[in-house]
């Protein structure tokens, strides 16, 4: 049945024809989602003749048939003109049973009729910025704020409360005000806490520590179910928007005390597992984005629960967490893709944690960067996690190869001799460059004192050691044994030669190192000087005049 049929048997104002007919396109169209260009004005018409109905006292299936036709014309961006009104928008939340802002408080419809109607909202939400707007003048958070609130009672379904998150999370992560009016008005952070603490059925044990309510073992919660990670997870994706510019502002005691709260429970997600390796690592994922948003003084919660049978325990401290962080970061490494979005993150998390907490930094040390005994490698040669991050130092994406730099920086305490020792001065140089270490002068930071005991491997190759490789390098026969003082001359020029024309050609920048220990541009030409030993003759030789 094609859409100008439909829109006959509509037209006609019969429910009983309209139903079959919108059933029949539901059908079609909901398996297999294709429109021809041509059929643009058609769906804007079937669309504004399906919303009229819902104006109507239609029977529940004709109602239902309506909003599933709406949802699945709201797909296409070329036919949103009918659902992005105000007036449309209004009766989709009317039938969605949220209420808010200028919106009267709805009768609870159907659950199925809530469903719909909520994957419409989300359609429309998501590729139409008209409708965002006519969501946010109506007060569609607050309802949604509303009902999230009910997250402990029983009344609305798995798909009501999946859909009611999935809706706040394209408002909030869309529309900066509405954004804001969740985190501050609506106190959304102390709010979405609650509904996932709720979503977990977790358990308080302490002031900042939790347990899901039916675990035996407390070290070891059982895996969550399918529908409770879907939720965990968009609760996360929100918390992870309405606390983005966290870390911009100072925060009070009271709002210090609410992200400690919530580090708790967020500590108990990197503790859990979900249904399958790839789910599990999703919510560790969005878990270890979301910590990575919170002040950096409220991590500590991650390390004061305490230490139990089965738990991971150094210099008495609990590392459970800190563990399961260092795993999912060398699973992303090992597999290699989209490393920037699911990496980055993570190596910050364990970055500004090893900064702050000295047993985290240890702890991280140990696993990271153990006691050297490799002296015939390359720093990057190899399997374990310190060649791994030291190849991540030279990825071609800037943010990530400074992360990793920063990260193992951070675990050398800062020390540019410890942070040369354990990747060598190449992979180092960009590192020390940016930060003006090149002649290795170092800011002595807040870090203790402890011990860095060499391996007798270490100490016995160190003579032998390449500092640019970070390895015990073969002789190499010297190419101008046996040469002339003239053909070295020439070679030298040679070399100046080609340094010249890659510079000319865009190719290179020759640079050179300040006596601050930044690099800055060299003009080949007082390379060339500088190898002929022939200074300038006047002012107008001087390097800054060479073209």
């Amino acid at each position: 049945m094609n859409i100008n049929t439909i829109i006959e048997k509509m037209e006609m104002g019969d429910q009983d024809a309209a139903l079959t007919a919108l059933q029949d396109f539901n059908r079609e169209k909901g398996q297999c989602f294709a429109f021809s260009a041509q059929e643009q004005e058609e769906r804007e018409r079937l669309g504004e003749l399906a919303l009229s109905f819902l104006k109507r006292d239609l029977q529940p299936s004709c109602r239902l048939a309506c909003l599933e036709t709406i949802r699945i014309l709201s797909r296409d961006k070329n036919s949103l003109g009918p659902f992005s009104t105000r007036d449309a928008v209004e009766m989709l939340v009317r039938h969605a049973g949220l209420a808010g802002g200028e919106s009267a408080a709805p009768e609870v419809p159907d659950a199925d009729v809530v469903v719909e109607a909520l994957k419409c909202l989300c359609n429309v939400a998501l590729n139409s910025e008209a409708a965002r707007e006519a969501g946010a003048q109506l007060g569609l958070v607050v309802g949604l704020a509303e009902r999230l609130k009910q997250c402990r009672g029983r009344e609305w379904s798995h798909e009501v409360r999946f859909f009611d998150l999935r809706l706040t999370f394209l408002l909030t992560a869309l529309r900066v005000d509405v954004r804001a009016q969740l985190a501050r008005e609506l106190r959304g952070v102390t709010l979405l806490a609650n509904v996932l603490d709720a979503t977990l059925r977790l358990r308080w044990v302490d002031t900042y520590e939790v347990v899901q309510a039916n675990a035996e073992d407390s070290a070891r919660p059982p895996p969550l179910g399918r529908e409770e990670t879907e939720r965990a997870m968009e609760i996360l994706k929100i918390l992870f928007t309405v606390t983005s510019d966290t870390n911009r502002h100072k925060v009070d005691e009271e709002e210090a005390a609410t992200y400690r709260h919530l580090a708790a429970i967020l500590r108990h997600c990197l503790m859990s597992t979900a249904d399958g390796e790839e789910r599990t690592e999703e919510l560790h994922r969005h878990t270890a984005n979301l910590l990575g948003n919170l002040p950096l003084l409220c991590l500590d919660v991650l390390l004061m629960p305490k230490v139990q049978q089965g738990s991971i325990e150094y210099m008495g401290v609990n590392m459970d967490s800190v563990s399961v962080l260092l795993r999912f970061v060398e699973r992303r490494l090992d597999r290699g893709n989209k490393l920037k979005e699911t990496l980055l993150p993570s190596l910050n998390l364990l970055t500004e944690s090893a900064r702050v907490h000295r047993e985290t930094r240890k702890f991280l040390r140990m696993k990271i960067l153990p006691p050297l005994r490799d002296v015939k490698n390359r720093p990057e040669v190899g399997s374990t996690l310190r060649n791994k991050l030291v190849r991540l130092m030279t990825h071609i994406d800037t943010d990530l190869k400074h992360c990793a730099a920063e990260l193992l920086f951070v675990l050398c305490k800062e020390s540019v001799s410890r942070f040369i020792k354990y990747t060598g001065y190449g992979n180092a140089a960009g590192l020390l460059a940016a930060r003006g270490l090149m002649q290795g002068a170092r800011d002595p930071g807040h870090y203790s004192e402890d011990e860095d005991s060499d391996t007798e491997e270490y100490r016995e190759a160190k003579p032998l050691i390449n500092p640019v490789t970070g390895r015990v390098e073969d002789n190499q026969l010297n190419p101008m044994e046996g040469m002339t003082e003239e053909q070295k001359e020439f070679e030298a020029m040679k070399l100046v030669d080609m340094f010249d024309k890659l510079s000319r050609d865009r190719v290179i920048q020759p640079m050179k190192l300040g006596p601050d220990g930044k690099m800055s541009s060299l003009d080949v030409t007082a390379l060339r000087r500088l190898a002929e030993q022939e200074p300038p003759q006047n002012a107008s030789d001087s390097d800054e005049d060479v073209a």
